[in-house]
């Protein structure tokens, strides 16, 4: 229970770097930037569990450095997806 508690928050937070870093901040607004991190984390998370567990399926810790990358590179991916989905370009739109 702690554990998807922990994945939300920096989720969130992973989020909110990753619209910077793509420059979408303004673009997606603050709620579907922390839905992203949160549903990039998730994935990420969970597909990094397959290399790095001897078990397989344990994800790894979310307050730890390789956590809090990869949630920032789920949310990055998450974020990229919605803008090719959605014809959105760094631009922005003409006037």
């Amino acid at each position: 229970m702690w554990t998807i508690i922990a994945w939300i928050i920096i989720g969130g937070l992973a989020g909110w770097i990753a619209s910077k870093i793509m420059k979408r901040d303004a673009q997606m607004g603050i709620l579907a930037n922390i839905v992203a991190g949160i549903v990039g984390a998730f994935i990420v998370g969970w597909i990094v569990s397959f290399f790095t567990s001897s078990e397989g399926g344990a994800m790894p810790e979310a307050f730890s450095i390789p956590g809090v990358i990869a949630a920032i590179v789920g949310a990055c991916l998450v974020i990229w997806l919605v803008s090719l989905v959605t014809g959105r370009s760094k631009r922005g739109t003409r006037v």
